[in-house]
C-alpha cells in the first residue's frame, strides 16, 4: 500500500470509528420506540402492567384513567396484587372498566404470607384459616368476575420432615380446590427464590410445583411461573416451561438481577416470549418488576422494553 493510499484509508477508518462511536451518543437522546413500527398497536402476547406502573406518565392516580392509558398502548392485560386490599365498590369499578376494554386481568394475591408455616402444617387452625381465606376469595370472585388467584404455601417447618410437609401441602389444597373449584376459581401456586428474596420458603421450584399440581389433580390448582425467581433458583427456563406446561396458568416477568424491566439483566426475554407464543399461549404475562429508571423517562423505557422484545 503506497502513502497516499495508506493515508485514505486511516482517514476512512477514522471516520467509521467516529461513527460507531457517535451513532449511541445520537440514539441515547431519542426514544427507542420511534425506531420500532406501529409503537402502540397491540402486542403480540398479553403482557400485563400492575394498575398504576404507568401512572407518571399517564397524569393520574385514577385506576380508570390508568387502564384506558394501559389499553391506549397496545396493552391488552394487567394485573393487580392488591386488588383485594381495596374496597369492594373500587373492586367493581375496576372490574366494570377492564370488561368494557377487553382486558385479561392476571392473577391477585389470595394468600402469600412469608413469615409463617400454614399448608405444610396439619393442624385444625390451618384449615380453618384456609376456609375463611378461600370465602374471601369467592367472594371477590363473585364481585368482579377475576378468577385467578395467587396463593403462596408459606414457611417450611424445621421440626417436620420433608415429605410429611409435602404431604400436608398437598391435602390443604386439595381441600381449598374442593370449595374454589365449584366457582371457578383457579388457585396459582407461584415457587420463590430463597437466595436473594423469601428465605425459609416451602414452594421454590417449578418441578416441585408441578409434582404438587399433578397430586392435586384438580384445574382449580396450577402454577404462576414466575421467570425472574425461576432465573435466581435454577435457571433451565424454557426446558422447566416445556416440562411444566399442563400445569402452568400464567406467568411472572422481570429481569435478574435487579427485577426490573427486560433488557436490563441476563435474561433472553426475547426469546422466552417467541418460545410462549409457538406454544399459542393465550394467558397472561404478568410484568411484576420494578424500573430501571425513576420518573416519567421510566416508564417510556419500560413500554419500550417490551415493544423490542415483542417482534418476534
Amino acid at each position: 500500500m503506497n502513502t497516499n493510499s495508506r493515508r485514505s484509508f486511516l482517514r476512512g477508518a477514522a471516520a467509521a470509528g467516529a461513527a460507531l462511536f457517535t451513532a449511541p451518543a445520537l440514539l441515547r437522546g431519542r426514544s427507542r420506540t420511534a425506531l420500532l413500527p406501529d409503537a402502540d398497536k397491540p402486542f403480540r402476547l398479553a403482557y400485563a402492567p400492575s394498575i398504576g406502573m404507568f401512572r407518571e406518565l399517564c397524569g393520574s392516580d385514577d385506576p380508570l384513567d390508568n387502564l384506558q392509558f394501559i389499553y391506549d398502548k397496545g396493552f391488552r392485560a394487567v394485573f393487580d396484587n392488591g386488588l383485594p386490599g381495596r374496597p369492594a365498590a373500587e373492586q367493581e369499578r375496576i372490574a366494570s372498566a377492564i370488561q368494557r376494554l377487553g382486558l385479561m386481568m392476571g392473577p391477585w394475591v389470595l394468600h402469600a404470607d412469608f413469615s409463617n408455616s400454614s399448608f405444610v402444617l396439619p393442624h385444625r387452625e390451618v384449615r380453618d384459616f384456609l376456609t375463611v381465606k378461600m370465602e374471601e376469595g369467592i367472594d371477590i370472585a363473585k364481585r368482579t368476575g377475576f378468577k385467578m388467584a395467587l396463593v403462596v404455601p408459606g414457611r417450611y417447618d424445621e421440626k417436620l420432615h420433608p415429605d410429611l410437609q409435602r404431604a400436608n401441602v398437598i391435602d390443604n389444597l386439595r381441600y381449598c380446590a374442593d370449595l374454589t373449584e365449584p366457582e371457578g376459581i383457579i388457585l396459582v401456586l407461584e415457587p420463590l427464590n430463597t437466595l436473594r428474596d423469601h428465605p425459609g420458603l416451602w414452594l421454590t421450584q417449578m418441578p416441585q410445583a408441578y409434582q404438587v399440581c399433578k397430586a392435586v389433580d384438580s384445574p382449580a390448582v396450577k402454577i404462576v411461573d414466575d421467570i425472574y425467581h425461576q432465573q435466581i433458583t435454577e435457571g433451565n427456563l424454557i426446558p422447566n416451561i416445556e416440562a411444566c406446561w399442563d400445569q402452568i396458568a400464567a406467568f411472572h416477568v422481570g429481569d435478574n438481577p435487579g427485577r426490573n424491566e427486560p433488557t436490563t439483566g441476563e435474561i433472553n426475554y426475547r426469546n422466552i416470549f417467541s418460545y410462549l407464543h409457538s406454544r399459542d399461549y393465550q394467558g397472561v404475562i404478568c410484568m411484576e418488576h420494578g424500573r430501571s429508571i425513576k420518573g416519567p423517562e421510566g416508564v417510556k423505557k419500560v413500554i419500550e422494553a417490551y415493544r423490542e422484545c415483542d417482534p418476534f
